[in-house]
């Protein structure tokens, strides 16, 4: 994801009108964080019936959709999961990859349905990874462009600035039905297995859907932070 800092020449008061802007996309992103992990740490707690691991169920999946060339492999941390299309691999945290888990069968699940979009040519897959070069170059220009034009009044520069971080916009809006797309698969697949309890499966419905809520809390900054850098240099620009 791309983010950035409020830059401007205005001094604190710009700060005060920039996070009093930010403040509902901000407590959205709270929201939506502190729905993940209490989630996680509920639906982690409590193993499913029939005892499968992450790692077996990303497996599965994989192999009943005929894809051979994606590997699963274990990775540090917590809640690093994630699916590496250049290698083909998903990559499953410690908490997930041997766990028999609700949250580890639903986030293993999620994980192999961004690799059956890789391999069945998901088109919103493509663009999002297509954009992930020009996206990373935005990151770095957006700020000192809107600095540079923010201080000598060049107004081609600030536009310019705006329109690198719609960029970063654009990728977070994209972004967002890559993840509905990969969560409907892994619900989809999960309940058609036969393994899992009703309740179960709604518990990994109620994991992913708060996963969910962090990717539009992303979307809402971006598009909030956005907003705000039009407006107020375009105001500047009036004055």
């Amino acid at each position: 994801m791309c983010y950035y800092l409020p830059i401007s020449p205005y001094g604190f008061t710009y700060y005060m009108e920039y996070w009093l802007f930010m403040l509902p996309a901000l407590v959205l992103v709270l929201i939506a964080q502190g729905l993940v992990s209490s989630r996680y740490k509920k639906f982690g707690k409590i193993n499913t019936i029939s005892r499968v691991t992450g790692r077996e169920i990303a497996q599965k999946i994989l192999a009943d959709n005929g894809v051979f060339d994606v590997s699963v492999n274990a990775i540090a941390g917590n809640m690093t999961d994630h699916y590496h299309p250049g290698k083909k691999t998903i990559f499953l945290s410690q908490g997930v990859y041997d766990s028999t888990s609700i949250a580890a069968v639903s986030i293993a699940a999620h994980e192999a349905g961004h690799a059956l979009q890789h391999a069945k040519g998901y088109a919103f897959l493509r663009f999002r990874s297509s954009m992930v070069p020009l996206c990373n170059v935005a990151t770095m220009l957006s700020v000192p462009l809107l600095i540079i034009g923010s201080l000598f009044n060049y107004f081609g520069l600030i536009v310019a600035g705006i329109a690198m971080f719609a960029m970063s916009t654009l990728f977070h809006l994209i972004t967002l039905p890559v993840e509905f797309n990969a969560s409907r698969r892994a619900i989809a697949y999960i309940r058609s297995c036969n393994w899992f309890y009703e309740d179960e499966i709604i518990g990994a419905k109620k994991m992913l859907t708060a996963a969910a809520l962090t990717y539009i809390a992303a979307l809402a900054q971006s598009l909030l932070q956005m907003l705000f850098y039009i407006l107020r240099f375009a105001g500047g620009r009036r004055r």
